[in-house]
């Protein structure tokens, strides 16, 4: 304490008769700056991908989730104010989630799109006490191996949607071929559908797993034509999801192979076109779904009004994920990382016909997907799906699809 006076003694020294109006102890500072964190505006942080071949999606889930903010209105009394930092690449979203931190003391943050960001992100969270809302990555790892008291995820995990999509393909047959990405996403979908593939005794037809950003997807459909599978399990993203297709539409596959994903984004299809989209998939959310609550029917109007156009699934995530950190910062009465937590373990969006809810155990949003088929006649502009089905219809259902804790492998720490 003595030292840190005799420096702020030094320093109206120095500054001389004027500047001792405006030179402040150490103490005096640091309480000033808890009085602007107290009283300024609650800053949220939002990572996104600002770029890439994912950045549409990330337009999407940011107009979501800044949709979330204009509805909610003041937190605490105050304005928010969110600082919006791009996510090119899990090291980067890591640096730019540390950056809100760091530099601008953030009360949470939504973000991430890809399984990688989130998962290079939760150590951050962790460390810093700062609530991470993972709006968009599905690997089981983020709410499972690597789950965290600080992290909160929207997405299904890749296990729950497979389970709703491969009843479905086996239907269509007993040989299946997987295209999944080379990262931890697509070995999730690889990992999973091969085990169940295996239980319910069908057949590998072929196996490809593509970098990142590929352009050219001729010679992957080669190989699928040839290896004649009953059925294609896809995990693509973004620009990948949009170039295979036009490669599948144009080297004739469209009719002849069905094609299935999960965990897909309307952006992908309207990127693409309605010529060459094709397939079935398991999805968040769709803004034409009939089962869309009062609540879900007014944010697609909203979005409509603002936008000119219907939100992606990736708007209502990122709407849905906001509106939790929001909700639970109001609940909370305060911007501290703990108590933010334990507000987002109890918050519930009881408006529709399922609650859907933060599992206290792993924070995995508890939730139905939906079960969606490509249009045979597209008509409308935006209008691409016809929604076949959801992963399941009552909460014990979904919370048995979701899975146990062994079998989730999440092992929470204390907070």
């Amino acid at each position: 304490m003595d030292r840190i006076e005799s420096m702020a003694v030094r320093l109206v020294r120095r500054t001389g008769a004027r500047g001792r109006l405006w030179a402040c102890t150490a103490l005096m500072c640091a309480s000033m700056a808890s009085w602007a964190q107290d009283s300024g505006p609650v800053k949220i942080g939002m990572v996104f991908p600002k770029q890439g071949p994912s950045a549409s999606i990330g337009e999407f889930l940011s107009r979501g989730a800044m949709l979330a903010v204009e509805q909610h209105g003041k937190v605490l009394g105050r304005d928010v104010d969110v600082v919006f930092l791009d996510e090119p690449n899990a090291q980067l979203a890591q640096q730019n989630f540390q950056k809100l931190v760091d530099e601008h003391r953030v009360a949470g943050v939504v973000g991430a799109n890809s399984s990688a960001s989130a998962l290079a992100m939760m150590g951050v969270a962790a460390r810093s006490k700062t609530p991470l809302v993972v709006a968009g990555a599905a690997a089981r790892e983020v709410t499972g191996a690597n789950c965290n008291p600080y992290t909160f995820r929207f997405q299904a995990t890749v296990p729950v949607q497979m389970a709703g999509l491969m009843p479905i393909v086996d239907k269509q047959g007993k040989k299946v071929y997987f295209i999944t990405p080379a990262y931890a996403f697509g070995q999730d979908i690889l990992r999973t559908g091969r085990t169940m593939l295996k239980s319910n005794g069908g057949q590998e037809a072929g196996v490809d797993e593509v970098p990142l950003n590929t352009a050219d997807y001729s010679s992957y459909v080669l190989k699928i034509r040839a290896a004649r599978p009953d059925a294609v399990v896809g995990g693509l993203v973004g620009q990948d999801l949009s170039n295979f297709l036009k490669a599948w539409n144009a080297m004739g596959m469209k009719d002849k192979i069905p094609y299935y994903e999960i965990a897909v984004s309307d952006t992908d299809f309207w990127d693409v076109g309605a010529a060459s989209s094709a397939g079935t998939y398991v999805k968040p959310w769709y803004y034409n779904d009939p089962a869309n609550s009062e609540a879900e029917k007014a944010f697609t109007k909203l979005f409509i009004e603002k936008y000119g156009r219907p939100p992606a699934d990736k708007a209502y995530s990122g709407w849905l994920s906001m509106r939790s950190l929001l909700d639970a910062i109001d609940a909370a009465k305060s911007t501290e990382g703990p108590a933010v937590a334990a507000a987002l373990e109890q918050w519930k969006d009881d408006k529709g016909a399922f609650p859907a809810y933060y599992r206290t155990w792993d924070h995995q949003l508890i939730r139905p997907s939906v079960i969606a088929s490509i249009k045979k006649d597209i008509t409308d502009k935006w209008d691409f799906f016809d929604v076949v089905g959801h992963t399941s219809q009552a909460e014990e259902d979904t919370l048995r699809d979701f899975g146990t804790k062994e079998e989730v492998g999440c092992n929470m720490p204390a907070r």
